[in-house]
């Protein structure tokens, strides 16, 4: 039984560790030996951090006989942290498309060019690249609480600053909103793999990872549908800041919302590591670690360098899809912004239903390489048939051969972050992630600009094949990255522990629980 004080208080730099009863095999337990519910069995203070590090997950033997073993809990606020940290960054993911889907419509607006207003989508990649190690470092100095407050504060002022360029001369204006929204995105996407290993337990973390990154994937694909439909292409200006505004102030006013939850609803952590992999990180990690040395230490992991360019590759060509994709189906289908909303709503819906099913099934079998090279070569062969069909004159055709190209190349995402956090363990995921952003925003904008420059002087076919040839490369090299999972395998040191939901708002004191032969 484990007795807690009702004073005992929830600390955010290390775990609070209880510890449950098991005596050390080499010695004989009858099996008519009761425990003393009085016992105490918290461990001292004084405990040698490096005992909860140790394989068998046993801590140094106590005088009395029984071993101290950290407790593993999952908390019931973990899906209430992982769904409002989805929302707000669906929110900062639709202000990054928001211009991008209706292109031409800006374009007139504020009397600028298409590649100005692409420089408005590629802003957000621009800004990752050098914010992401400042950041990174904040992450694991200050924590997940204060690093979801700042990202999700300036998502919200960046909502609000566009508010003041609803006139055509005051272009600047929205250019300083959307470099804000940029800042918050750097305080964002690295965030899902962290969340899903301090929060969730073993079998949950790709589910959770996945669940993480569909809210920014729903952002986009409201980013797709919405701007289209507020914001009619008319020729008055007048009429076009009325309906811009309605759009920018909605945007404001759940951006506000979210902040909101934000500070009521986060935690640094949960009370309990949720699982063995997380408590034996908690124990071998040491305030006096070189950051940079960490940063070098995954530039030697062979595998996880595949990962990072094969994951840009992949993430690269979606955002340069996703930022022209407007202009392509304009070019075959003129007057259809509507539908070229729809097209990319398609998109990213299919691929946010391939993100959760891949989650769910690497929770169940854990084979991260044979899934990712399979959702990689799917990825290639559905940009290969979209590439083919979208000049054909039937749109439905396109919303077909883009939902089944979505499907795979959005789905791949989630894949990728806990590919790396396997490759990685027991390094921090939130450097892991960064690094694997800061390549898909490098890949991006190359792609981008690339890909725009051979659109309007060759076409959109050509522009497509230019992608394809990269996403071949990506799944060659794909092919050459081995399963080292070391967090699968330090799951696997010790029988798991079993998972018991945290009563954190309820009394304190537990209900006397009964310890199986098992482990006596």
């Amino acid at each position: 039984m484990v007795n807690e004080g009702p004073n005992q208080e929830e600390r955010d730099d290390t775990p609070a560790p209880e510890s449950a009863l098991q005596a050390d095999p080499s010695v004989s337990v009858h099996p008519s030996v009761s425990i003393n519910p009085s016992v105490s069995v918290h461990p001292s203070s004084s405990a040698h951090p490096s005992a909860l590090a140790q394989p068998s997950g046993l801590a140094h033997p106590c005088s009395s006989g029984p071993e101290d073993l950290s407790v593993i809990k999952v908390s019931r606020r973990r899906w209430a942290v992982v769904l409002v940290f989805s929302c707000y960054s669906m929110c900062n993911a639709f202000q990054w498309i928001q211009y991008g889907s209706i292109n031409n419509i800006f374009m007139h607006f504020y009397g600028v060019s298409a590649f100005a207003i692409d420089w408005l989508s590629m802003c957000y990649m621009l800004t990752y690249i050098p914010l992401l190690l400042p950041v990174a470092w904040l992450l694991e100095k200050f924590g997940l609480r204060t690093i979801a407050l700042t990202g999700s504060a300036l998502n919200c002022l960046g909502a609000w600053v566009k508010l003041g360029s609803l006139k055509p001369h005051l272009f600047p204006v929205t250019v300083v909103g959307q470099v804000i929204c940029s800042v918050a995105q750097v305080f964002i996407l690295g965030m899902p793999s962290r969340i899903a290993s301090v929060w969730f337990g073993a079998n949950e973390v790709s589910t959770a990872c996945s669940v993480a990154v569909f809210g920014n994937q729903l952002g986009i694909a409201i980013g797709f549908l919405v701007p289209p439909v507020l914001v009619p292409n008319v020729e008055d200006r007048d009429k076009l800041a009325y309906h811009i505004s309605i759009m920018f102030y909605i945007i404001g006013g759940v951006a506000t919302l979210l902040l909101i939850l934000v500070f009521i609803v986060f935690k640094e952590k949960p009370k309990y590591p949720p699982s063995r992999a997380q408590s034996l990180s908690y124990a071998l990690t040491s305030p006096d670690a070189s950051y940079l040395g960490s940063i070098a230490q995954l530039f030697k992991n062979l595998n996880f360098v595949l990962l990072v360019i094969t994951y840009g590759l992949n993430a690269g060509a979606f955002y340069a899809l996703s930022t022209l994709l407007n202009r392509m189906v304009i070019w075959h289908y003129p007057g259809e912004e509507v539908n070229a909303g729809r097209i990319g709503l398609t998109i990213v819906i299919a691929g946010m239903l391939g993100a959760v099913i891949s989650g769910i099934w690497l929770d169940r079998s854990k084979t991260y390489k044979e899934t990712t090279l399979v959702v990689y070569i799917m990825t290639l062969v559905g940009m290969v048939v979209y590439t083919f069909t979208l000049n054909l004159g039937h749109l439905w055709v396109v919303f077909i051969t883009a939902g089944t190209m979505g499907f795979f190349m959005t789905g791949y995402l989630p894949l990728g972050f806990e590919f790396a956090a396997e490759l990685t363990y027991p390094e921090s995921e939130g450097i892991s992630s960064g690094l694997l952003n800061i390549s898909a925003q490098v890949f991006g904008i190359i792609f981008t600009i690339s890909q725009g420059q051979i659109i309007d002087n060759y076409g959109t076919k050509p522009g497509n094949i230019f992608l394809c040839l990269f996403l071949t490369l990506g799944a060659a090299l794909t092919a050459f990255i081995k399963p080292d999972l070391r967090r699968q395998k330090a799951n696997k040191e010790t029988p798991e522990n079993k998972l018991q939901e945290e009563e954190e708002e309820s009394n304190t004191s537990k209900v006397p629980t009964a310890v199986s032969e098992d482990h006596l």
